[in-house]
């Protein structure tokens, strides 16, 4: 077997590996020994199957199967022994194809770029600031305030008072378009709060104002993104009969309110929430963090990027900001997105990026956990309320989706680790400082 090398420029790579015939008949009567003893053919016992029979009946696809074989181990060794990690998925191209014939050498064309070598990342050159935000007492009686309406109760209004906006009306209802009733437009004693934006644009607003044992005709448009598409775009009238006017009344801030929520008292209540708003802000912080990280890394270290690696990037980021755009369009079946040269920009900064922290966690022996794995997989059924079982055994079947899950674990994990080699200093903002921040996250 002999690899030779046909191209070496900057980081593409290119190889003819040759298999003898000598070799590949040698591959085949190995295979064939092999699988001797577990043969059965009629005539002969199990096992004792001469191999020159073996070789007429079963040759051709025991031939398939040592071809690949030679070409992987050959691939496998060149790489083993050259310490090259192709960027994707080497292309190999077998010489005379279909017009090879059983008897002559194996040639093959592997061509592939290089994963470019990747300096040391220096952490201690790295400078951040953490943002610090404290859960403010006006913050925390904010979330009390949403906590306490959440479980406010509605009480009727007098005889003959009209529903106002917040108030609760039960009506009866029936749609129709075109004069005909149509399916899933009816409903009966329906606790409806106005203003909350629970039924279709313009049907609430028209309820405003109505008494106890009044009827009114309520004129709506369906959204032209309706999800029934029979309804989509289509105007409705509705007949609806109100039997109740309700106003809101907020619950009181006390003891008994803290322990619907599951807390032991007021006081406790309190302290749960700022628990939960300085994680929230810490969630926030990170974020801001991690953008200046990476920010940095991206003008600290240099080196040459696989072409092709970044080409698939770009058109990636191409094709999904263009469903972005054309939200109705959920399938391929459309024209081809050339990738802009700001699409192209921002490739080859995730691509130095990915490769980048790939290494830095290769060489700091960063690894994901069964533990971390399994919460990942948790969190992502909860997509599929009733079907989490089905997306556990798909997931266990399918190496990509295991190592999309798998993969931001690991650069989180990463950051944290050049993050606690890199100068930090902490630094006490309000709220609505963070908030910007955040906001301008997604200017960038």
């Amino acid at each position: 077997m002999q690899v030779t090398e046909t191209l070496n420029e900057g980081l593409k790579r290119g190889y003819t590996i040759t298999v003898t015939a000598a070799e590949l008949d040698a591959k085949v009567q190995q295979k064939l020994v092999e699988a001797q003893p577990e043969i059965e053919m009629k005539g002969f016992r199990k096992g004792k199957v001469p191999l020159a029979m073996l070789k007429k009946q079963f040759g051709p696809r025991i031939l398939g199967e040592a071809m690949q074989d030679a070409i992987d181990g050959a691939m496998k060794d060149h790489f083993d022994k050259s310490g090259d990690r192709p960027a994707l998925q080497p292309e190999v191209k077998m010489v005379g194809g279909e017009e090879w014939k059983e008897g002559q050498d194996v040639v093959v064309e592997m061509s592939y770029e290089a994963l470019p070598p990747i300096p040391d990342l220096d952490a201690s050159a790295v400078t951040l600031e953490r943002l610090i935000v404290k859960a403010e007492d006006s913050a925390v009686e904010e979330a009390l305030k949403n906590l306490a309406d959440t479980a406010k109760s509605f009480e009727d209004r007098k005889k003959g008072s009209k529903a106002k906006d917040g108030d609760q009306v039960t009506i009866d209802f029936e749609g129709f378009v075109d004069g005909e009733a149509f399916e899933g437009g009816k409903g009966e004693s329906y606790p409806l709060v106005l203003g909350s934006g629970s039924f279709i644009p313009g049907f609430e607003e028209q309820l405003v104002g109505a008494k106890v044992d009044e009827e009114v005709e309520v004129k709506v448009s369906f959204p032209e993104n309706y999800g029934a598409k029979h309804l989509a775009g289509k105007e409705a009238l509705f007949k609806c009969k109100v039997h109740a006017v309700k106003a809101p009344k907020a619950a009181e801030i006390d003891d008994e309110l803290a322990k619907k929520f599951g807390a032991e008292d007021l006081a406790a209540l309190k302290g749960q929430i700022a628990e939960r708003l300085e994680a929230e802000y810490k969630g926030a912080a990170r974020a801001v963090l991690k953008r200046a990280l990476l920010d940095q890394l991206d003008g600290l270290v240099k080196f040459d990027l696989p072409s092709k690696l970044v080409e698939a990037e770009a058109s990636q980021i191409a094709h999904q900001l263009w469903h972005e755009e054309n939200p109705d369009v959920h399938d391929h079946n459309h024209g081809h997105v050339e990738p802009t040269d700001e699409h192209k920009k921002l490739a080859e900064r995730r691509v130095r990026l990915g490769l980048l922290l790939a290494e830095v966690g290769r060489k700091a022996e960063v690894q994901v956990t069964d533990a971390e794995m399994t919460q990942a997989v948790l969190n992502a059924a909860r997509q599929y309320p009733g079907q989490e079982r089905a997306f556990f055994e798909f997931v266990q079947k399918n190496a990509q989706m295991q190592q999309q899950l798998r993969a931001p674990i690991f650069e989180d994990k990463v950051v944290e680790f050049i993050v606690a080699g890199a100068k930090v200093t902490d630094k006490e903002v309000s709220k609505d400082d963070l908030q910007k921040a955040v906001e301008a996250l997604d200017e960038l």
